[in-house]
């Protein structure tokens, strides 16, 4: 077994959780700048941690105090992206995905002209990673839309947000048409129905009691503007790739009891729906008859239909960090992954987090997918979250976090091997950065530690932990050395 010959190794990044500088060189506010840090609320409880009102909004634009806000912070990337870029480089990357600030590009999402400073900054980002020789996988949406689209229009509920983005991504295609060939539209398009706020902008207390409906007419919306954002960077970037980006979240059925495999039929299939969408450019049947009888019905343009018929994506990306189980059995005892609820699987350990550490999934889940879609794959988010150890002489001995990755790469091989197209591999978080379910920097994902803590104290000096030198062992290896 081996990984194919050109198989991108790197690593995922993003602006919202790494850059800091919310306020610098014109940017305007984003949904991410309104994010707090909890620190009295259960790292397991994610519904607490992403709740939103209009009332804490208004609090958090009229605060322009960094402090509390973490992903305000971040972990000053837009300064040291040179330092950082230069470490991933060190690695072996030949792969870095990241995404691009849509409000450091327009401020409020509705201007025509777009800020100068905010598109120099990505510009001087990609020639770096031009001489490092590290190829950019840019994501246009990753949770971190204008935060004025949010309040003025309810976000991504209102059809006026696609011309909106629309312009945005036309205007980074052209930008940028000289340095990047591959692009994602929206970071895990399925979480709107998880965490709406954060990914489409929508605030709960202005959908007059129908959230569900809102998030659905929401994602209709995205997924036009995706299908358009499509259309047109294959017409500016002539050979461009253009994916789309699913949290692949995997349930097994908690028992043969049929009732648990039909519920978690219908679990995979709702996880599946938005990228059959975006694969096949058409609502699937039985989506949309389940929407029917759940009471929402989308309102869509004439055109819209045909939209997504011509802005069908090029590959399939996605995100996994552990599998679920599930049961109609009500006592089941339940645990956190992703941003979600699942069934505790007895067979697999759980991080401190509770996401369940499942690396065989990992495989099945690239079969299932492979054999769906028919489409390449890349995975553009994997990784485990810890408490790490920043020693005195400067090491970080992470052993769980090197055991963690060899599993999942040996699971990798084997889909590889079964006949899987496989890309590349982005792992999530190369370099410590803010959690963006609890924004926490202490739930470390890096092969980079960053000496900043939960508040925001530190020097942010960067240091290589034990697992940077295997990754780039793993990488010059293309996946062949291990050990």
């Amino acid at each position: 077994m081996s990984f194919p010959e050109g198989f991108l190794w790197g690593g995922a990044i993003a602006a919202n959780q790494v850059e800091g500088a919310w306020d610098e060189d014109g940017k305007g506010m984003s949904v991410a700048d309104i994010a707090t840090y909890k620190p009295h609320v259960d790292v397991k409880d994610y519904a607490a941690h992403v709740a939103v009102s209009t009332e804490a909004i208004e609090k958090a634009m009229a605060d322009t105090d960094a402090s509390c806000y973490p992903k305000r912070r971040g972990i000053d990337f837009y300064h040291r992206y040179e330092e950082d870029l230069e470490l991933f480089a060190e690695m072996g990357f030949q792969v870095l995905r990241l995404s691009i600030a849509w409000s450091r590009i327009f401020p409020t999402g509705e201007e025509e002209t777009p800020n100068e400073a905010g598109l120099a900054f990505y510009e001087r980002v990609f020639q770096k990673m031009r001489k490092l020789g590290i190829e950019p996988l840019v994501t246009l949406s990753h949770y971190e839309m204008p935060l004025a689209l949010a309040v003025k229009y309810n976000g991504w509920t209102d059809r006026k947000v696609i011309d909106c983005f629309v312009r945005f991504c036309h205007t980074c295609f052209v930008r940028y048409k000289d340095y990047v060939r591959m692009w994602l539209t929206f970071n895990e398009v399925d979480s709107i129905i998880r965490h709406p706020f954060t990914t489409a902008g929508i605030i709960p207390d202005r959908c007059g009691g129908r959230e569900l409906a809102c998030c659905y007419q929401a994602l209709h919306h995205q997924l036009v503007a995706s299908a358009l954002a499509v259309k047109d960077c294959h017409g500016v970037i002539p050979g461009s790739q253009v994916g789309c980006m699913l949290t692949k979240l995997t349930t097994y059925p908690r028992t043969c009891q049929p009732e648990d495999v039909a519920a978690t039929q219908q679990k995979n299939l709702d996880n599946l729906f938005y990228s059959d969408v975006m694969v096949f450019g058409e609502y699937p049947r039985l989506a949309m008859r389940r929407l029917e009888k759940e009471g929402i019905a989308i309102e869509m343009e004439p055109q819209d239909l045909g939209i997504l018929r011509e802005g069908c994506v090029d590959f399939v990306s996605f995100s996994y960090y552990m599998s679920m189980t599930e049961s109609v059995d009500p006592e089941a005892e339940r645990t956190p992954g992703n941003t979600v609820l699942g069934v505790k699987n007895p067979y697999l350990p759980s991080s401190e987090w509770g996401w369940q550490i499942d690396p065989v999934g990992l495989r099945i889940s690239l079969i299932e997918l492979y054999d769906r879609y028919r489409r390449p794959l890349f995975i553009v988010e994997n990784g485990i979250g810890n408490r790490d150890v920043l020693e005195a002489d400067g090491t970080v001995h992470d052993p769980y976090r090197i055991d963690y990755f060899r599993r999942h790469f040996r699971e990798m091989e084997k889909a590889v091997d079964a006949g899987v197209e496989l890309m590349g591999y982005t792992s999530w978080g190369p370099i410590d950065l803010v959690s963006a379910s609890t924004s926490q920097i202490s739930k470390r994902y890096g092969f980079i530690y960053v000496d900043a803590d939960d508040l925001g104290n530190g020097t942010y000096d960067r240091y290589r932990k034990d697992s940077f030198y295997w990754y780039q062992k793993v990488i010059a290896t293309n996946g062949q050395d291990l050990d």
